[in-house]
Parts: structure tokens; sequence; C-alpha cells
């Protein structure tokens, strides 16, 4: 691995909720970031996420910006009322950069435009889900390639 990227397998699964209307697009990721230490549910809407949101839990979710029916705001807010702690990445097509820190302003933790590069999302995941370890005032576990981690 290059000296220049962070190692990023964290040691427990991260729980990953990946919403995005295009069925390939987030079939091919979810066998990408499955082979990274994820756990991911795949989900195609809005309102899909909104019901796999009531019966499981995630460390973190990718929400696409542009879907059929509702649009990643709209799900957003309703997903971060549902669990406050839920740290949501915008995915968002490019020229749309400005309704993603729309995104960003109603709670989202960052934004990617797409496409995007898999290592960038990757970094950002893991960014979110030390962010949501450390909001919950618990480390449960270090993340491989954190510095003092020893992992």
């Amino acid at each position: 691995m290059s000296p220049d990227k962070p190692h990023l397998i964290s040691t427990e699964p991260i729980r990953l909720l990946l919403v995005d209307d295009e069925k390939g697009y987030v079939n091919v990721l979810s066998n990408r970031l499955s082979r990274r230490n994820m756990l991911v549910t795949k989900t195609y809407s809005g309102e899909e996420a909104i019901q796999v949101v009531r019966s499981s839990d995630f460390d973190v979710a990718v929400l696409d910006l542009k879907m059929e029916g509702m649009d990643g705001i709209e799900v957003l807010k309703i997903l971060k009322k549902m669990d406050p702690n839920l740290v949501v990445i915008m995915l968002t097509g490019h020229g749309s950069e400005e309704a993603a820190r729309e995104g960003v302003a109603a709670g989202a933790f960052d934004y990617l435009t797409k496409p995007c590069e898999l290592d960038d999302l990757l970094a950002k995941i893991q960014a979110a889900y030390r962010s949501r370890k450390s909001e919950e005032g618990g480390n449960k576990g270090p993340v491989a390639g954190d510095k003092g981690s020893g992992v």
C-alpha cells in the first residue's frame, strides 16, 4: 500500500447504507465496498432507505442527491430525524455541487461528486465512521491506519 494512502479497512465492519436509484452503480459499488470490511445494505430509492432504517441500524449512509421520487435532501432530513447519529455522505452528479452543499447545511457529513474514486469514497466513509464513534463518546475499536492505533 502506498504510504500516501491511508489504510482503508476498519477493524470492525462498518454498517453502511447505500442509497441510489442507479441499480448497476449500486450493485458494483456494493460489491467493491463489501470486500473492504463493510456490511452494505443496498436500497434503490429514498422510500426504501427510510423503510430499511426503521428496522436496522447503520453507521454511515451514502445517499445520492438526485433520485426518482424523493430527492436526497428530503431523504436526508427524514433519516436525520429518525437517527440523528446516522452520518450521511451525499453523492451528487457533476455540476450539482451547490445542491450537495445544501445537503451539508441540512446535516450531511460531507459530499462527493460522481464519478468518484473508490479510495476517495472509502476515505470519506472511514472519516464519517470515526466521527460517529467519536460523537457516541466511545471508540469501540481502532480503525486501521489511525496513528497510534497499534493496528
